[in-house]
């Protein structure tokens, strides 16, 4: 299956919607300040989520680049 425009489109916006919400998560979490116990477990999960979602549509679009 080969990735149109539209299709890479949307993809690329997902990428950048996912990375948004990384980088406000990061700041939001250094302007916390210093708690006494690690970041809590939701957090770094939501965080661990959100990574694997723009890897996932990163290794997506260079699988379909290598074929198209």
């Amino acid at each position: 299956m080969e990735l149109d425009l539209d299709e890479s489109s949307l993809a690329i916006g997902r990428i950048e919607r996912a990375l948004s919400r990384i980088e406000k998560a990061l700041t939001e979490r250094a302007n916390r300040p210093a708690p006494t116990v690690a970041a809590p477990a939701a957090d770094q999960s939501a965080l661990k989520a959100e990574v694997a979602a723009v890897i996932g549509e990163l290794d997506r679009l260079i699988a379909e680049a290598g074929r198209g």
